[in-house]
Parts: structure tokens; sequence; C-alpha cells
């Protein structure tokens, strides 16, 4: 998934800081709005904009290009930001903000509570190198040992070589030979940094008057009972969510046999098409409800028409810019790093970047002529967007409405790039065809995207609230980690892996050794159904279509909307009705078939060694019409599955 670089990431590098209150007065002993308003506005806001600046230039060019020097020179800019994060806040709690406007008292609070920055000197420091080194195991990270090569000293980095052996191959033991060595480069170097990388997180957190730091996190929402309303809204999608785990099961079972795949366990973690299970697209040729109609991947046509990056990326600029929105500046287009260079180690993770100078944006990736990356491309200009929209106001003000706000910008945009009626209308389909199956096809497309994400992004930060609580440890993290993904998500580790041998799977994620907090994508999810919805209905798209059929492309009156004002309440009843034909179809399929819904939680794949390509296989798949032991098993333990499930 696709982070943004935000104020709360990258409170950073300082300057002297010569305000014209001297902040050694009395805390709270200034009770004139107007000084707190001239202080923020012609001392804080000037100094800030050059602060933020200098920090992003610097973990953008250890990003862009990973170097012992950059690192070294980020860290540096890193520990001054702590000195001008806590002056700035002395200097903020100089006024008493107990009678000031609520604007007034919000631009304060947002730099009385400054993150990691409120640890003492040498602590911050600490914390900052712990999670630049896990970043920088992650980032050039390789993967070894390949059986069949014949050159013993191959490596294949994440991005793009790991990836496209997730993506493209159906060779199952070639799938666990990338899945488990990703794994165990990532995990065992950054399992005995986390405690202490834990435990600063707290201690930070509690300078913030939060007692950890997931707490600490769960308070951008502004909402008493966040984690209670994101599992409320798990248990809404929940059901459409296990209808499509049932359907997939089926269909991989058929390509792998039931002692790889069975039809009541949860899903082997490396056969879904990713190399987290956190998105089933590339599997989409394998489960598509009608693979004779047309589908709306358009990775061959793109690369028939001779697309280059660059037109990828004018091609979601001309979307924005169709809505009335503003264009990207020179500058974007010259700056950025839109493919991954040959000379020099990068991180590749997609990511938009705001400069806090009022001008200069741009976009980080490793991109590749395909689909999802066509996607994902204007999910991150939807952050630039959002860049323009609030350059104009107060740094304090330069980030969303909550962190998945931000997150959801882009993604309501692409919920109309990828309809079979927009991809036509800009020439990567040949034709377009509106019919039951045509919609099916799309629909199930985005529900491998959507709504196979769900669970991986609520369970992400279940486990490091957890982890941050303390009830969690260094003992059991990766037994923890694989318990909510197999009682959420359905998934299992197709290898045994323990917590004795310094696994640590977590840590094969980029958020967790990055420092960013993932339950916005979750948010994000549910928000961009609601968002797609407002939008549909001021561009008049929903007065003939359903609500998937919608593309509010070179709507003006959407774009005027997009600008403004969305936020609302959560509610998943936009994504359940943007789902529903699809849904009803799963429903009947599975009963047709006697699916089981749900999952046994016990149930774990054949495992063997992998020796060479062409003596291990890919298991051959099993005869649907035969009765075996496991089919008779299979039947048996339903019963317990729909009981566990319905009780959860």
């Amino acid at each position: 998934m696709n982070a943004f670089i935000s104020l709360f990431v990258l409170l950073s590098i300082g300057l002297a800081f010569s305000a014209a209150i001297t902040c050694n007065e009395t805390e709270g002993s200034i009770t004139d709005e107007n000084e707190a308003i001239d202080w923020l506005n012609n001392t804080y806001n000037p100094q800030a904009e050059i602060v933020f600046f200098n920090t992003v230039s610097a973990s953008w060019d250890y990003q862009t290009n990973i170097t012992q020097y950059n690192q070294e020179h980020m860290l540096e800019e890193s520990a001054n930001a702590g000195e001008f994060q806590k002056d700035a806040r002395v200097c903020a709690l100089v006024f008493d903000r107990s009678d000031f406007t609520f604007d007034t008292e919000r631009r304060l609070d947002s730099l009385v509570y400054i993150g990691s920055s409120a640890l003492n000197d040498d602590k911050l420091n600490e914390y900052n190198q712990i999670v630049a080194d896990m970043e920088a195991i992650y980032s050039t990270g390789k993967v070894c040992d390949k059986p069949g090569d014949e050159d013993p000293d191959t490596c294949y980095s994440l991005d793009p070589d790991l990836y496209e052996v997730m993506a493209t191959s159906q060779n199952y033991n070639e799938l666990v030979w990338a899945w488990e060595g990703w794994r165990d480069v990532c995990g065992p170097p950054m399992k005995p940094m986390y405690p202490r990388y834990v435990e600063l997180a707290n201690e930070a957190a509690l300078l913030n008057d939060q007692p950890d730091m997931g707490a600490y996190w769960r308070s951008w929402y502004e909402m008493d009972n966040f984690e209670e309303e994101v599992l409320r809204l798990w248990r809404e999608v929940k059901p459409f969510y296990q209808q499509l785990h049932a359907y997939v099961r089926r269909k991989l079972s058929k390509v792998y046999g039931e002692d790889y795949v069975s039809l009541y366990g949860a899903l082997p973690a490396h056969v879904l098409g990713n190399m987290w299970a956190q998105d089933w697209a590339n599997i989409g040729d394998l489960v598509m409800p009608y693979p004779d109609s047309p589908t709306i991947d358009v990775t061959d046509s793109l690369i028939e028409q001779g697309y280059t990056v660059d037109d990828m990326f004018q091609l979601s600029e001309e979307f924005f810019v169709s809505l009335g929105l503003i264009p990207s500046p020179e500058s974007f287009w010259e700056d950025s790093m839109f493919e991954k260079p040959d000379d020099r180690e990068v991180t590749c993770h997609a990511s938009a970047w705001d400069f806090f100078n009022r001008k200069d944006f741009r976009i980080k990736m490793c991109t590749k002529i395909n689909h999802n990356d066509l996607i994902v491309i204007h999910h991150e200009m939807g952050h630039t967007q959002y860049f323009f929209q609030y350059a104009p106001h107060p740094v304090e003000y330069r980030d969303g409405a909550n962190p998945g706000f931000h997150e959801a910008v882009g993604d309501t945009i692409a919920l109309s790039v990828q309809t079979p009626e927009h991809l036509y209308k800009v020439g990567l389909l040949d034709e377009f065809v509106q019919d039951e199956e045509t919609d099916l096809n799309f629909l199930m497309s985005m529900a491998l995207q959507k709504i196979a994400f769900l669970p991986f992004s609520l369970l992400v930060d279940m486990w490091r609230w957890e982890v941050f609580a303390g009830n969690v440890t260094e003992y059991n993290y990766n037994e923890r980690w694989w318990q909510l993904r197999t009682e959420l998500q359905g998934v299992v580790s197709p290898v045994t892996r323990s917590d004795l041998v310094m696994d640590f799977d977590p840590g094969a994620k980029y958020h967790i050794p990055a420092d960013v907090p993932y339950i916005r994508y979750f948010v994000s999810h549910i928000l961009q159904f609601q968002f797609h919805k407002a939008l549909c209905e001021v561009a008049g798209e929903l007065e003939d279509k359903e609500l998937h059929q919608c593309d509010i492309y070179e709507s003006k009156e959407a774009g005027k909307k997009l600008g403004v004002h969305l936020y609302k309440d959560m509610d998943a009843g936009p994504l359940l009705e943007f789902y529903k034909p699809l849904t009803e179809w799963l429903k009947a399929e599975n009963e047709k078939n006697d699916e089981i819904i749900g999952w046994d939680l016990n149930w774990r794949p054949l495992e063997h060694k992998w020796t060479a390509p062409e003596a291990d296989p890919t298991p051959a798949p099993v005869d649907a019409g035969t009765a075996t032991g496991s089919t008779i098993w299979t039947t048996f333990l339903g019963f317990f599955v729909i009981l566990y499930n319905f009780i959860a």
C-alpha cells in the first residue's frame, strides 16, 4: 500500500528559534488571542516552512539515494528537529488557550503534541537511528540461493524481482522460495531492534499525554471510541469478505490441490499474487466469474500502445485537470522520481511528498508499465492534489482531516478510473460493453484489490496496538502476528514460522520498520466509497447508473465538491452498495458448491523443501470429481467452521 510523507512522520530539523515572544513567560500566562495569532502567522509559520523544507529534502535525498552519508545527514537533521519542535511547544504553552476560538486553540494544540520529538536529545537520536536502520534493512534486502539458478550468486530485490515472481508464478514452491526468503532477509536483523523501538515510542507517547504509542496514533482520529468504530465497520463488511474468500479458495484449490489449498482451511499466504496477500488482483485470471468476457486489466493495452511511465502520469494528471482541479507545477515533472534508477539503491515504496514551501511537490515510485501501477499513480497524485489544495493554509493545517482522509482522495478517483466506460473513453479498452458479465468481472477485479485488503489493513495496527500496550512482547511477536492473520484475514504461513528462531514476519511489511501507522488504509477503504457516492450524486451520474458504474471524469461539479469538503462519519453502506451485484452472485455461487463460509484456524498446508524447479514442479490439481480423504474431512469440519464463524 502507498504512504504519503506528512508532518506526523517528519517532525524534524531545526533552526535557532527566534520568536518575537521570548518563550520565557510562565506557561499559560498570555491570554490575548491576537498575540497568539500573530506569533503563529508571523513567527512560527515562516520558520516552520524553512524547517520542514530542509527536513523533507534530507529524507528525499536519502530515500532516492541510500548511502551512509545521506543517512547521517538525514539523522543530523532529525536531531535538530527535536529541538525545533520542543522550542515551538514551549512557546505554544505560554498561551492560555481556554478562551481562544476553536481555530486558534486547534493550531496551538498541534504544536503541543509533537510525537517522538518530545524525547530528550539522546533518546530521540537513538529512536531515529533505529527506524533508519530498520528501513535500510527493508529497502536494501535481497533474496539469493534460488534453486536452479546457473549463477549461485544471483540475488533478487523486492521491487521489481520478487514482486514479479509473486504476481506471475503459479509454481507453488517458487512462490514459497520468494515469500520465505523475503521474510528471512528482513525479520531476523530487525527483531533485536524492535523492543527498544517500542520502549522509546511509548516513552514519547507518555510525553504527549497518551498511555502508549498506539493510543497516540489513534488520537489523531479525534474519536474516543475509534478502535470500537473500526471493529464495527469490519463486522459489517466481514460477511462479504468471507464469501469472497470461500470462492477464491475453491478456485485456487483446483490449481494447487487440496494438500496445499484446502476447501475448509485458511489460504496459504503466498499464492494470492502479492508478497503480503493484501491485494489479490494478480490472481484475477484464475478467479474471474466470466473469463471469456472483458476484464479491466489494461496492462497489455498500455504495452501495445507504447505507453511510457511519463505517459501514465500525464493520463492521471489529465483526469484531475478535467475536474477543474489544480495542474501539477513544472517542478513536479522535473524533480519527481518516477522510475527505479539503475545506478543506486532507493526506497521503492510509492509515496507523495510535500516540501512545505507551497511550490515543491513530488512523487517517488519505481513505476512499471502495468494496470496496477496506473492505479497507484492516481492514488499518489490524489495526495499531491491534496497538497496543492491546502498549500495556502498555515503549516498546522497542511494535512488531512485525519490520515485516512488523505489516503481516500486518490482512491476515490481510482474508483472512476477503473470503470470499463472510463478505460474505453481514454482509449485503453477497445470496446465498451455494459452487461451483467462485464459488470461482475469489473466488480470482482475491484474486490480483489479492495475487499481482500480490508482485514490486512486492520490487523497490521491491531498487532502494533497490542505490542505498544505490552500485551505482545518480543517472545511472541511472530506468534501473535500469525494468529491475527489467520483469525482476521484467513491466511496461513506456507511454512513453519517461529519466534524461537528469530522470525519477525511483521518486519517484512514496509510500514512496520518505517514507523508508519497503517489503520489509515482501512479508514480510507471505507471513506473512499462514501466520497465516491457523494461525487457521483453531484455529477448527476446516479440518475441512470448504478454506483459501481459511475465515472466522474470531466465533471467540474464533482471537482468543486472534492476540493471543498467531503468528511462525515464512517459508513460501510456505500461500499456494500457498490458491490451488491457481486455479493449476491458470490452467495449464489457458493451455495451452489456447498461452500464452507469461514476457515479452520488449525489447518496448515503440506510442507517440503524445494531443491530445483525441474525436480519439484507445481503440485498437480486435484480432480474435482474424485472424493478423497481431504474432501470427506472437509465436509466433516465444515460444521465446526460454520459454528466458529457464527460465534465470532
